[in-house]
């Protein structure tokens, strides 16, 4: 997003907060329906084009949504999404996007609340490594041919019972609207919000064998310190790696394993 949009987002990101801090909002509520209006927003190309024209007032265009939203919303959304459009936006399609964003981040408020942030986080996780494993499951929840139903009937029967309800929502949502994004790029996005729900960030460790709990502190104190941010660490099993530990942290990656040091060896005396 560029400068326009970025400081309209922060400013709703902000009244998410103020609203979500009030136990009287139902933030799984709220989530699903500014998940209502992203929908619509998506769908309907003239109206997101009209609620970020900045020929227009701001107060107009709140008023239009205000209008739009009556009896379809409750008022915590109703006044969120009025408060996002008099700001301005740099393109259409941020506004659309970041009314996604505060519908995932009021869900994983609502998990946070129910004392489950860290389940969900892991879910979402799994989850990922699941569909990364199974190219047919992956065709199956991409496939534009299939309806919305389908969709979600295969989803329930995969998370429903086993995973955290906030998880099974935010998976099903990104799934059955995927709004153009690939499954993977939704999961990661859905990850980075989770972690910064408790102003942390998420580390992806692949080791051959489980890590123990010592050495799970120990790394994720390591990499705090290493970071200056706490740090969540996603933990994968991989024996290819032949010992030794990997970790990802955004774009960047730590190699210190077995295999590592090898593939580095042979290079060597290639040389």
């Amino acid at each position: 997003m560029n400068g326009a949009s970025r400081e309209a987002l922060a400013a709703a990101r902000e009244r998410l907060d103020a609203l979500t801090d009030s136990t009287s909002v139902d933030a799984a509520k709220l989530a699903e329906e500014l998940a209502a209006v992203t929908a619509l927003l998506d769908r309907e190309v003239s109206l997101r084009r009209v609620l970020t024209d900045p020929a227009q007032a701001g107060e107009a265009k709140a008023e239009l949504a205000g209008r739009l939203l009556s009896g379809q919303v409750g008022g915590p959304a109703a006044d969120l999404v009025a408060g996002m459009v008099r700001s301005r936006w740099s393109q259409p399609r941020d506004l659309v996007d970041s009314v996604e964003e505060l519908s995932a981040t009021a869900e994983l408020t609502s998990a946070q609340r129910a004392g489950s942030l860290d389940d969900v986080e892991d879910e979402l996780f799994r989850f990922g490594r699941i569909v990364e494993s199974s190219p047919a499951l992956r065709a199956a929840l991409t496939d534009r041919s299939a309806t919305t139903t389908a969709r979600t009937g295969l989803l329930n029967s995969l998370l429903g019972g086993r995973a955290n309800p906030a998880t099974e929502r935010l998976v099903v949502r990104l799934v059955t609207r995927p709004r153009g994004r690939s499954l993977e790029s939704g999961l990661q996005t859905l990850s980075r919000l989770a972690a910064a729900r408790r102003d942390r960030m998420v580390a992806i460790v692949t080791s051959a064998v489980p890590l123990s709990d010592g050495q799970k502190q120990r790394l994720g104190a390591a990499l705090a310190g290493l970071y200056g941010h706490p740090m969540h660490l996603n933990l994968d099993v991989d024996p290819e790696v032949l010992g030794g530990i990997s970790v990802r942290v955004g774009d960047e990656v730590i190699n210190g394993t077995v295999a590592d040091r090898l593939e580095e060896a042979e290079r060597r005396l290639a040389g």
